[in-house]
């Protein structure tokens, strides 16, 4: 452990959870340089009631404009250890499945050119390497892509994509995000390496609408498995969970548990002659009677997903859900995803020339309407991508008035 003293951060440390002051002193053992320097930085910014990080600066590997953040401390003559202390991100391996070799070697690279200080994931969905000098990169990046490793997305340019496990471990996946993200990684790695966008793009697949990755709010573009058929019904389990719901110690209720909690009631119970029948033209997808009982219910066989746009963070407009721009697109593994890869080529043709500096693609469709937007992509208005009917019935459409002076002759 660190002899540094650091009584305001130790503070921290008490309780039963694990603390990340605790963490860094047991690192500041195998590289002290870095992290007892940080302490005593982290010791003062309590003290001051102020961060002494400075973000910025132009470092980085030859021939890459992205993937590292330049971060500096402003008193440096206190804690010249961390005079520099650069972030790497690094693109991970899709569905975050590592061997214990893998981690080895990352581990093994951060402590002989960093802090070894390691964050997996973060938000961004990289492997984030905390920490590092200027002189230092390009020894570790030479490390890295001999072993096939490569940097990830930062700044104004694709973000790493990232996604579920998918179908390796969850029988409701309707897609496979681990392929389709690994293939729509490479498809976009130049767009990920140099930063070309007014701000930046984020893409995420979830492979059922239980959105474990929770594209729909993190990602500027959200690929969400879905189902076009009906929901499948296995006869036999869905016995046994009648059998559930009539014997009391179960505690299971079909009615209250799965009918009662469908959002749009298409879903009827009869116990006593134990039938279930759903309207599936009326479900919404939201997965809750197929959580609940998974060996009775499953997913239609007749799969794809839905593409949303436009969800971010509250940063300049405020937090904002995707929004519905395909209700139903095929994945298609053999056509290499050619339906998917032309929609983001022409989203980001739009953008790069429309979008205004630091405004996300979301931003954007606000600000010239969806309608519009829809207009530029090629792409038909759809049910799908209404919340609630107009309430305003003085709203006419051009179409409605050429059918009428036609009519009239």
């Amino acid at each position: 452990m660190s002899d540094v003293k650091t009584p305001m951060l130790d503070e921290l440390s008490g309780g039963q959870w694990p603390s990340f002051v605790d963490q860094i002193k047991q690192e500041a053992v195998h590289t002290p340089r870095y992290n007892n320097d940080m302490l005593k930085q982290l010791e003062i910014s309590y003290s001051d009631n102020r961060g002494h990080w400075k973000h910025g600066g132009l470092v980085g590997v030859t021939g890459y404009g992205a993937g590292i953040i330049g971060r500096y401390t402003d008193i440096p003559n206190e804690v010249p250890g961390v005079a520099q202390f650069h972030t790497v991100r690094v693109i991970p391996p899709t569905g975050l499945y590592y061997t214990t070799e893998a981690l080895r070697f990352l581990m093994g690279i951060w402590n002989k050119y960093g802090s070894g200080l390691m964050n997996l994931h973060g938000t961004t969905g990289d492997i984030i390497f905390l920490g590092t000098r200027t002189n230092h990169l390009e020894l570790m990046w030479d490390e890295l892509a001999a072993a096939g490793w490569d940097l990830g997305g930062s700044g104004s340019s694709n973000r790493t994509p990232s996604a579920c496990l998918g179908k390796s471990r969850c029988d409701a996946a309707c897609i496979d995000t681990m392929d389709l993200i690994h293939n729509i990684t490479n498809h976009v790695m130049d767009e990920l390496h140099r930063p070309a966008f007014p701000y930046k793009f984020k893409i995420k697949a979830s492979g059922c609408p239980n959105d474990c990755v929770a594209a729909n709010a993190r990602s500027d573009l959200a690929i969400i498995g879905i189902w076009k058929d009906d929901i499948r019904i296995n006869a036999a389990e869905l016995k046994n969970y009648f059998a559930k719901h009539k014997d009391p110690k179960q505690g299971f209720d079909m009615v209250n548990h799965v009918a009662l909690m469908c959002p749009s009631r298409c879903i009827e119970v009869d116990v006593n002659a134990e039938t279930l029948n759903i309207r599936n033209g009326e479900c919404v997808k939201c997965m809750h009677c197929i959580n609940v009982m998974p060996k009775a219910l499953h997913v239609g066989e007749d799969t794809g997903a839905v593409i949303l746009m436009g969800a971010k963070a509250p940063i300049v407009e405020g937090a904002l859900m995707g929004t519905v721009l395909v209700p139903f697109m095929k994945m298609d593994k053999d056509d290499d995803y050619q339906d998917f890869k032309d929609l983001l080529e022409k989203t980001w043709d739009y953008w790069e020339e429309n979008g205004q500096n630091r405004e996300r693609i979301g931003e954007t469709i606000q600000r010239v309407g969806l309608a519009y937007f829809l207009q530029q992509l090629e792409l038909e208005p759809n049910p799908n991508q209404i919340n609630a009917p107009r309430d305003n019935p003085y709203i006419f459409y051009d179409e409605f008035f050429d059918e009428e002076e036609e009519a009239a002759g």
